[in-house]
């Protein structure tokens, strides 16, 4: 089996839409106790991601939840994606956020306080995949790439997937793909370079 982003890619979108709803409700159910376990500091801004329900991506309903009561001086924070530019702006997520759904069926803030990446200490990142040294696999657009590479060094890239990593490097992976600091899987939390840069 090869190990490149567009095989991998497929293979996990497959793997993912294949989940019954009650095996991605435990998977998701084990995968929010995991984050609960990692240390994350006394951030002030938290960057989080709002799932592609057709696309069965980790629900990060119950995350949002969950910091808010964690970290209630914390502010959550979500993007607003420009498909054609590869462009993400980025607005803190409040009571008074009025979200919409893009094309691609991902829930985003309309407008509201405008945040710079590298005012941010925390970034839950999507993915399809990763591997051992922290190499990720997306949907294929770099959109995240860019963004954290907009980020300040230090800023914790945490990917959360309802998978462990694949057993073989990306072999396709490039000095320009930014690596996460760490993965959440419904298993337990891996940790890679201290920095995503």
């Amino acid at each position: 089996m090869t190990h490149n982003k567009q095989d991998i890619r497929k293979a996990y979108l497959t793997r993912r839409k294949a989940l019954s709803p009650e095996e991605a409700l435990r998977l998701n159910t084990s995968l929010m106790a995991q984050c609960q376990a990692l240390e994350l500091g006394i951030p002030t801004y938290i960057h989080l991601f709002l799932p592609i329900a057709a696309k069965k991506e980790v629900d990060t309903w119950p995350l949002a939840d969950w910091l808010r009561k964690a970290f209630p001086v914390a502010k959550l924070v979500l993007s607003r994606s420009f498909i054609a530019t590869g462009d993400m702006q980025h607005f803190v997520w409040d009571a008074s956020t009025m979200l919409i759904e893009n094309a691609l069926g991902i829930p985003e803030p309309e407008g509201g306080q405008r945040i710079r990446p590298e005012q941010l200490d925390v970034v839950f990142v999507p993915m399809l995949a990763f591997d051992n040294r922290g190499h990720r696999v997306g949907y294929g657009k770099g959109m995240y790439d860019g963004f954290l590479r907009q980020c300040r060094p230090g800023v914790m890239a945490i990917g959360l997937s309802l998978f462990g990593p694949l057993e073989e490097p990306i072999s396709d992976a490039w000095e320009g793909d930014m690596t996460l600091s760490a993965a959440v899987t419904p298993e337990k939390v891996y940790y890679f370079n201290e920095s995503n840069q």
